[in-house]
């Protein structure tokens, strides 16, 4: 279940799959690459291995290359987190694939939306996620951004998918519009 293939002439390419507590050490390498700049929000050896349920890992020949995790906050609401791709992996599709996995999950466990913050909110428009706003999202902003040094001067985007999706971005050219969905 939510094993994901890519061949090429019978080949495996990349895969996704959920993580084990054998993939901890390799996941909290990942998301500390990341997060020493602020790119993700650091979390513990600790912390990875308490939540190895929630994250979902993409391997080639056998190797991690990027992990992903789903953080469900109740029916109502769960978040796509410490997305991380390795920079020799990047733009391969990896980062792609975790997503989807991590959208699958949410629809198993049919969750009304799901919602993440990022930097690049490029990536996740094309897989379906809307600009949202802080305001919608209490449960996030209760867990992870109160305790946030960045919190009043926060440069991430609101993003969200499915039913509380009440905005989206729509690119077009050098603009940006918003769009009123429902």
């Amino acid at each position: 279940m939510l094993a994901s293939t890519s061949t090429d002439c019978g080949r495996q390419l990349l895969r996704t799959r959920k993580a084990m507590l054998p993939d901890a050490a390799e996941i909290h390498a990942l998301i500390r690459a990341y997060s020493g700049d602020g790119t993700l929000l650091p979390r513990s050896f600790g912390d990875v291995c308490e939540n190895i349920r929630d994250f979902v890992v993409a391997e080639q020949k056998g190797t991690i290359v990027g992990c992903g995790a789903l953080h469900i906050y109740g029916p109502h609401l769960c978040e796509v987190r410490s997305i991380a791709v390795s920079p020799t992996s990047r733009g391969r599709g990896a980062g792609h694939k975790i997503v989807l996995a991590l959208v699958q999950e949410a629809r198993r466990h049919r969750i009304d939306s799901i919602c993440l913050f990022t930097r690049i909110p490029e990536f996740f428009a094309h897989l379906g996620f809307g600009i949202g706003r802080r305001e919608d999202l209490p449960d996030k902003i209760f867990k992870d951004c109160l305790a946030c040094p960045r919190l009043h001067c926060c440069d991430e985007v609101p993003m969200i998918y499915g039913a509380a999706a009440t905005h989206v971005a729509v690119r077009a050219g050098h603009s940006e519009q918003l769009v009123q969905i429902g």
